[in-house]
Order: structure tokens, then sequence, then C-alpha cells
């Protein structure tokens, strides 16, 4: 028996830097993030028929979303430039990604999140790894602003997805599912918050398409919550409103880039309502032993919409990317799941509610 690979993983900038801008080795950052399971769902054939469905679980992450592909660059390009701080509006996965890696670089890091829309998990995160934390009086676009202003007054470093270094780093997603896959598949699903993450995998997808490793393209399926929806309905939403809280966002930044991968694929940006949010996160629980966070399953809700409507066909294979553990929000899982049953420690009594 032959070992098929030599050495361990070394982080996305590393693994693709013959697609990445160039940063000298000293200043790369990584806790290896990257390589994770592109995962077929084995037990949703009684929704999806015979389309072929794969989970891009990126909650395997090492801060448990998918944006530390981007943050490895964003902070690996910012310490190479000599910078001692980083900054970020956040909802709460960039937060935590941000603290990790800036603690990894020998940085200072800031966070600004609006107050009562951050996931505790996330919080946490950002809190133990250093970073100073402002919850502020506002939502993430308001954030996002001030931070805008304070990088361009101070020598702080912005790693939001407007910050370029971080799409690059996260269209990495879109060359491990080819090479997992062997090629690109019919359709992409993603949650669409920001639109850094449709922004970065349709660019990954050309770059592999434009030098002859893939020779399809997807179409790129995004999909926001119905009351977080500005790009479906056409402005800003001035108070976006969703139990999905990573994708509460009413003016994104990555907004054009949304745009040129829906219309540049032949794909749609769609709505979903957070009950169909909340029931796709259950079936992933429950039927696949997938736990990802509410704005992750707004991609297979999306699928499961589009299946319903007729959309899908026979023979389609599509990936839905899950962008985030299910551990950084355990309150949403809790409210969302049948209460634990209280009994006492008696074998005859818990026979009985097993039905045994």
């Amino acid at each position: 028996m032959q070992l098929t690979r030599k050495g361990l993983w070394d982080g996305v900038i590393r693994e693709f830097r013959d697609f990445l801008p160039e940063i000298k080795d000293d200043a790369v950052t990584t806790l290896k993030e990257g390589n994770t399971p592109l995962i077929e769902a084995v037990n949703l054939k009684s929704i999806f028929g015979n389309v072929r469905v794969l989970l891009k679980f990126e909650g395997l992450n090492p801060t448990g979303s998918f944006k530390d592909r981007g943050m490895t660059m964003a902070v690996s390009k910012a310490r190479e430039e000599g910078a001692r701080a980083v900054i970020c509006a956040s909802t709460g996965n960039t937060s935590a990604s941000a603290s990790a890696y800036a603690a990894a670089a020998g940085m200072k890091a800031y966070v600004l999140v609006p107050d009562g829309s951050i996931a505790l998990g996330k919080l946490s995160q950002a809190m133990m790894h250093g970073a100073m934390v402002m919850q502020i009086k506002g939502n993430f676009d308001e954030a996002l602003s001030i931070v805008k202003e304070i990088t361009a007054n101070y020598p702080v470093k912005m790693v939001n997805s407007i910050n370029p270094f971080r799409i690059e780093g996260q269209k990495t997603g879109a060359f491990e599912v080819c090479e997992h896959l062997g090629h690109a598949p019919t359709y992409h699903f993603l949650p669409v918050g920001n639109a850094g993450n449709i922004t970065a995998y349709w660019k990954g997808y050309r770059e592999y398409y434009q030098n002859d490793i893939i020779s399809s393209l997807p179409k790129m399926m995004g999909f926001q919550a119905e009351g977080s929806a500005p790009i479906v309905l056409g402005h800003p939403v001035e108070n976006p409103q969703t139990i999905a809280t990573a994708i509460k966002i009413g003016n994104p930044a990555s907004w054009e880039g949304a745009l040129k991968a829906r219309e540049e694929s032949g794909g749609i940006i769609d709505a979903v309502s957070d009950s169909e949010i909340i029931e796709a996160y259950r079936v992933l629980s429950s039927m696949e032993g997938i736990f990802c966070e509410p704005a992750s399953a707004a991609s297979i809700a999306g699928a499961i919409k589009m299946k319903r409507n007729g959309v899908l066909n026979e023979g389609d294979t599509i990936v839905c990317t899950l962008t985030g553990h299910g551990l950084k929000d355990p309150d949403a899982a809790i409210n969302s799941s049948p209460k634990p049953v209280k009994v006492q420690a008696d074998i005859k009594k818990i026979l009985k509610i097993m039905k045994l």
C-alpha cells in the first residue's frame, strides 16, 4: 500500500500559490485553513431524487467558517506591508477569523460588531483571541462605514471582504470543489450576506476554466434571507431582519461582484424565508449528520426551493457551500430543537419514554 499524498496540508496560500498574489514566505500567516471536505448527501434523495448533492463544509476550517480562506491572505499581506494592527466590521465570523489570524501574526485586532446581532459562539472567539471588541449601537453597515473612515486616516489595515486579498483567498474554495469532484458542478449554491463569497467562488471557477483545468462553468445560485435581501429587492435594506445573523446585511460590500457572478454564469440571486432556512438547518443535522450555522443553511434551503420549482433536473450535480459550523450559534440550535426530556434515573421509566 502506498501513500497518495506526501507531507502535511500547508494552507491555501502555499497550496495554491500559482493562482494567488505573491506574498513573501516569511509573511505567510496560516492556521492550515482549506482542504475542507466535499460531502455527498446520501439521505436527501427523498427531496432531490437523482440530483447529486454535495456539501462543501467550510465549518471545518480552523475558526469554524469560510472566512479563514480570505483572512490568511489579508493578514499575511498586511504583515508583509508592516501593519501592526487590523480592523473589521462583522456580524460574527469575520471577527473570529480576523482575531485568530492577527494573534498568529503577532498583531492587534480591533472588531466592531452590532450590539445584540452577533451569535455568542463567534463573540467568544474574538474575545478569546485577544481582540478589542466594540459593540456599537447600530447595524453592520454602520460599523463598516466607521471602519472605512478609520482605515482611511489611521495606520490600521481593514480586513473586511472589500479588501481584495480576502476575495483572492476565498476563491480557493472553488479550486477545491473542482479538484475533489474532478470537474465543475452544474450549479453552485451559496448564502449571500456581504456577497464576497459568491464573488470569490465565481472568480475561482473562471480562473480554472481559463487555464483549461475544468471544461465547464457552474451556474452561481445565491440566496439571501427574505428580511435581509437587498440584492433581490434592488436597493439597500435599512433595518435587515433574519434569524441567520451571519447574512444580516442591508448593503453588501460586494454587491456588484455578486451581480456579475449571477449574470456571467446564468445563475440567480433569490431569497428564502427564515422558516425555509430553519427547515434546511434541521434537515441537514437530522438527516445528514452535518451541523451548520443557520446562515449556511440558506444554500440548501435555496436548493430545495429550486428543486420544488422545477429548476433542477435529474443528473444535475449541485454543490452547496455550508459557510460556518453549527457551534457558532448554539442558541439557535437549542431554540430550534425539541427540549430534552427530564426523567428520573429509573430504567423502567427511561424504557417507557423510549417506547421499548
